[in-house]
């Protein structure tokens, strides 16, 4: 693990969903720099929907919001103001566009990103191009993401910073790469170990089919194989929510989740009929570690 203060950074991108991931820098411009910094009651409790609606936000991002309802799934999780916090993968940053400026004035937000350094040499490409992009992400908005924290792991061995540090963990869209990958049990080791007692590990993927095998590569992870990894590591299931469900995605597409957007990994001539679905059905699942 290398911690990293953000100033320390320029030039991040990691992926939360493409093949191997999903929100790749190259799927949407960054926003403009602004000098308009976080609303001065930013950091306290009621004032999630202001940083959701804040003007530094990427703007193809905010165009997701109706799919990933995020004030909405971070009060499901419990967030609040002085958390210190742990995103697992960002990607391209939809999230911490939210969190980081959230938790600027009275908590911490923490990226945590592969290392390079820690692969192969053929598996570099990606996670390095990611880092910088997330890195450069945050280099254009100092007023909101100038306390954010970067921590780098090695996903055969992940550790997110000092045992029993964090109030939260999140991650989005991440849990089917890890299983593609055969990480998954590891990574939620990793997030209880790093978790205080009560500590709350807020999880969305894609939701399979209930009859679904384990993993078939699709994207598509089956809800009961979510907790049941989270159990296994010691979490207590808590609660899951139908914010982010989405009935009309049937989960059987011929490029799996990929084929909805924003992926959108589709014949033009069925752009239409992708759009209408939108983006997948996701389980959200609220987990803690015992006191």
């Amino acid at each position: 693990m290398k911690p990293v203060l953000l100033t320390a950074l320029l030039p991040l991108a990691l992926v939360a969903c493409t093949p191997s991931g999903g929100d790749t820098p190259a799927t949407a411009e960054p926003a403009a720099e602004t000098t308009m910094p976080v609303p001065a009651e930013a950091g306290t409790a009621a004032t999630l929907d202001a940083v959701v609606a804040g003007d530094w936000r990427t703007p193809e991002f905010v165009e997701r919001d109706s799919f990933r309802n995020p004030a909405a799934t971070l009060g499901f999780f419990g967030l609040q103001p002085d958390h210190t916090l742990i995103e697992i993968t960002p990607g391209g940053g939809w999230y911490a566009e939210i969190l980081a400026p959230y938790l600027r004035e009275r908590g911490q937000y923490i990226a945590a990103v592969v290392d390079p350094d820690a692969l192969a040499e053929d598996r570099r490409d990606y996670p390095t191009r990611a880092l910088a992009g997330l890195e450069e992400r945050f280099g254009q908005g100092p007023d909101q993401f100038d306390r954010a924290q970067v921590v780098r792991y090695n996903p055969d061995s992940p550790q997110f910073g000092e045992p029993g540090s964090a109030d939260m963990v999140v991650t989005f869209r991440n849990v089917h790469n890890w299983l593609g990958n055969d990480q998954a049990e590891g990574m939620f080791k990793g997030f209880f170990d790093v978790l205080k007692p009560g500590g709350v590990l807020g999880v969305t993927d894609h939701r399979a089919a209930a009859d679904a095998p384990d993993y078939d590569g699709s994207g598509y992870v089956r809800e009961d194989r979510m907790i049941a990894l989270a159990e296994a590591a010691g979490f207590q299931f808590d609660a899951s929510s139908e914010i982010n469900a989405n009935p009309a995605d049937t989960k059987d597409h011929a490029n799996g989740v990929w084929t909805l957007p924003p992926t959108n990994r589709h014949d033009e001539a069925d752009a239409e009929k992708y759009a209408q679905i939108g983006e997948s059905d996701r389980m959200t699942l609220r987990f803690v570690k015992p006191e």
